[in-house]
């Protein structure tokens, strides 16, 4: 049991919803009026993102231990990191629930869950902490990824922003995503033996979780921001408007709602 992990875990999760809360007093921007709290919802994320990625990966590179031996190696600020991470899914998760119903929700609970189930171990125990820092690289895709949602919600897409942000969601997903998932992965097949049989089944079950959802981000974004943004012929009779499209039967589909409601 790890007493400072608890107690910047429950600190995290104060200093989120508190986030949450004083965003409130914010002005939001008029394009996304009709929907204050998502918008609100995703700027908290955006934070999060930036935070745990950016430290994430900072701290790999200044103490590459956390990779090599990704059990005992760490130092002690890399469970901090871990703690605040978990105190933000338990404040995002309770955000949803209130704002939400369950029906709504239920995707990324169910994601939050497996999220914070595995990352606690390492907080409870003391031990797994470079394991899951590695895991907090996938924040680095999800910043971009929250990014794509705001430019959404600001009606913003088709733009130069959108574009970009579209391209860097992409590009990022395979290298801090996807690669760090796969070395996850390799490295609990390998050292399986090393690692508690239940330990090994959580594991196993939270890569596998975010691992299939990620690849459904993936192919979403691809085929909304990509493959369906080509030049094509104009139909006779038919006027088409910013940020609209149409799809094989001729009725228009709204470009903003294409995969706004997808989140890591």
């Amino acid at each position: 049991m790890e007493p400072s992990g608890l107690l910047v875990t429950g600190a995290s999760f104060a200093a989120f919803r508190g986030l949450h809360w004083g965003l409130q007093l914010l002005p939001t921007p008029g394009s996304a009026a009709q929907d204050r709290w998502k918008w609100r919802n995703i700027c908290v994320s955006l934070v999060h993102s930036l935070l745990t990625g950016a430290g994430a990966l900072l701290g790999l590179s200044l103490y590459p231990q956390m990779a090599a031996d990704p059990i005992h190696g760490h130092p002690p600020w890399a469970l901090a990191l871990v703690a605040v991470s978990v105190g933000y899914f338990l404040a995002d998760g309770a955000d949803m629930l209130w704002n939400q119903t369950l029906g709504q929700a239920w995707e990324l609970l169910c994601h939050h869950l497996v999220v914070v189930s595995c990352l606690s171990t390492a907080i409870l125990s003391g031990h797994y902490v470079g394991f899951s820092v590695v895991s907090l690289l996938l924040e680095l895709n999800s910043t971009c990824l929250h990014l794509r949602k705001l430019l959404l919600l600001s009606h913003q897409a088709p733009s130069l922003a959108f574009s970009v942000t579209s391209w860097s969601t992409l590009a990022t997903l395979a290298v801090f995503r996807l690669v760090p998932l796969g070395w996850m992965s390799l490295w609990l097949i390998r050292q399986h033996r090393q690692v508690p049989l239940a330990l090994v089944i959580l594991g196993g079950t939270g890569l596998v979780t975010v691992g299939a959802m990620s690849i459904t981000l993936g192919v979403r974004i691809l085929v909304s921001d990509v493959l369906r943004s080509r030049p094509h012929p104009p139909i006779p009779g038919h006027k088409e408007t910013r940020g609209t499209r149409t799809c094989c039967d001729g009725e228009p589909v709204t470009r903003v709602d294409s995969t706004l409601s997808l989140r890591d």
